[in-house]
């Protein structure tokens, strides 16, 4: 590898570590950029060991490594990961109804793109969410959607309830399905069955090449949460959780808005 390819890859690599780079869909990018710079098996490895609940990174590496043409087939990838973000909101307009009240968890880069064009088909609707300790994801969400004209409240993590149930749905991302679940930020489980005793419909939304047959749960360091140095505190960060699919109202994917069983077989 030329000394300034390494350089790349290695910063492409911290990023993803970092969580500088964070989302599904960002992760893949990277992670295909970072593997056509370097295109062994070991390479393959280490990149797919930064974050083990992320399936579209690990699908997307496994599609290219077996190709014969790999960076034609990296281009055709990232494309298809492209227009997926591009036919998502146009499956979810539909659901969005004028004067909704709109909960939202962390920072989905396809829950953004859905209340983005939402927004520009000239839908009304106030976003609420939390700040989602300990990386604040949830105030990303809250810039993104106000340099767009959009209105957010946003409370802290424990006020959670007391915010969604004013709402009248609840959108989220996925980092990973499987046949029976749908793996997302931590908390999201919790805010499915919120929603669900509230009779608020409940979508998880994201592109089907993140479906899995089995999902390691990614366990970030505890200094994220707390950098305490006293050996009698023990901080820990789970960064997802697993929701059974009972949860669920429907997937939103550029398959189109589907109930959890109708997705997978298709």
């Amino acid at each position: 590898m030329r000394k300034e390819d390494k350089k790349k890859y290695d910063t492409i690599l911290k990023k993803i570590k970092s969580i500088k780079i964070q989302g599904a869909e960002n992760v893949a990018k990277a992670g295909i950029q970072a593997y056509l710079l370097d295109q062994t098996i070991e390479s393959k490895e280490k990149i797919l060991n930064l974050r083990s609940t992320e399936p579209l990174l690990q699908n997307s590496l496994k599609i290219i490594e077996e190709s014969t043409a790999k960076k034609t087939t990296a281009k055709k990838t990232l494309e298809l990961i492209k227009q997926a973000h591009k036919t998502i909101p146009k499956k979810a307009l539909r659901i969005i109804k004028d004067d909704m009240k709109i909960y939202t968890h962390c920072h989905s880069s396809t829950v953004i793109d859905i209340l983005k064009y939402a927004k520009k088909q000239k839908k009304h609707f106030t976003i609420y969410t939390t700040e989602v300790e300990p990386l604040q994801q949830g105030r990303m969400t809250a810039k993104d959607m106000a340099k767009v004209g959009v209105t957010v409240i946003i409370g802290p993590d424990l006020a959670a309830e007391e915010l969604l149930k004013q709402c009248d749905l609840l959108l989220f991302g996925a980092d990973a399905y499987t046949k029976t679940a749908v793996y997302n930020k931590i908390g999201t489980k919790t805010l499915c069955e919120i929603a669900k005793n509230y009779k608020i419909p409940r979508y998880s939304c994201g592109i089907s090449l993140k479906l899995t047959k089995k999902v390691k749960i990614e366990q970030r360091k505890g200094k994220e949460v707390w950098n305490q140095r006293n050996k009698r505190i023990k901080p820990i960060y789970p960064a997802f959780d697993k929701t059974p699919y009972k949860l669920l109202t429907g997937i939103i994917s550029e398959k189109g808005i589907q109930k959890p069983k109708d997705f997978i077989k298709k």
